[in-house]
């Protein structure tokens, strides 16, 4: 358990981006007694906050000018600068030298998250690049893993919050840009196990074997993977709600091979599951969870 004591004296802490991944940080710093600041352009998100005894701000900018950490859980790096360097945004409530600092626990290219930290440096704003991984529950208990780049200083100012966010921290190094990497990559084997495991059962399924059976054979054998058992078992049951969306991994999966590409590195692998969740979404199932990649090969595509 984090020093309760640590994490009140560090002062306000704002979270932008009160989806599930932000909701649950937000309600584990709370609960921690930490003073938390949010802000959402979900008005949904907003009242289910204050309902739970958060302030939530009208602006980026408003919140910035309360918090010393700013976080960002949104879902792109279009959102990212339209939160820190658009109307009202943050950069707007942050006056030169207030010793701020931006964390961006969104997944997005390394190459976003330098230019985001170079323009934040020239208004005196630091930036934490620290992509999360581990869905809402680990969020909201404070079990997630974290992938950390930056300045050890900067990194060491905010140890309490990091602490009392993520039990497993990864210090990557200080260059900002490899958590970003060090996301994407782990994201690629993370989808391209996804829809290997999608494919597998299905198969299982066409040969008339009983799903729930070679499910549990699976994955207590050689063939487990650990976002295969967590979102096939929902598959099995026919739920589909959004803990994380289809059109989500089919993002940082278009970013990952990106990334390999610009690397001149060839992800033959990656480039199939990407193109498995296209078909997901193109099947219209963006906004359902990512397991929905298992009905791709369960339901006749009409367009075929």
């Amino acid at each position: 358990m984090n020093d309760l004591s640590k994490l009140g004296r560090i002062g306000i802490i704002g979270i932008i981006g009160i989806g599930a991944m932000g909701m649950g940080m937000a309600r584990n710093l709370q609960a921690r007694g930490a003073a938390v600041r949010v802000r959402d352009i979900m008005a949904d998100a907003c009242a289910q906050a204050a309902a739970a005894g958060m302030t939530v701000c009208d602006s980026p900018g408003a919140l910035a000018s309360e918090a010393g950490l700013i976080i960002l859980v949104v879902v792109n790096a279009a959102q990212v600068d339209a939160v820190l360097f658009g109307a009202d945004g943050v950069v707007s409530g942050t006056p030169a030298g207030s010793g701020k600092t931006v964390m961006i626990c969104s997944t997005i290219a390394p190459e976003d998250t330098v230019r985001i930290a170079q323009r934040l440096a020239d208004h005196g704003i630091d930036l934490i690049d620290a992509p999360i991984s581990g869905g809402p529950v680990r969020a909201a208990d404070g079990s997630m893993s974290m992938m950390l780049a930056g300045a050890a200083a900067v990194l060491a100012a905010w140890e309490p919050v990091l602490d009392a966010l993520a039990a497993k921290q990864f210090r990557i190094s200080e260059r900002i840009g490899d958590g970003a990497r060090a996301k994407l990559v782990n994201n690629l084997l993370a989808g391209i196990n996804l829809v290997a495991g999608a494919e597998a059962l299905g198969l299982a399924i066409r040969l008339g074997l009983a799903p729930h059976q070679i499910f549990e054979l699976i994955c207590a054998s050689s063939g487990q993977s650990w976002i295969m058992a967590d979102r096939m078992a929902r598959a099995l049951q026919d739920d589909y709600a959004p803990r994380a969306a289809a059109h989500i991994l089919t993002k940082d999966m278009t970013l990952a091979t990106a990334m390999a590409a610009a690397a001149h590195y060839p992800t033959p692998l990656g480039d199939a599951a990407l193109a498995r969740y296209r078909q997901t979404l193109a099947r219209g199932w963006s906004a359902q969870d990512d397991a929905a990649v298992l009905k791709t090969y369960l339901t006749p595509d009409p367009s075929a």
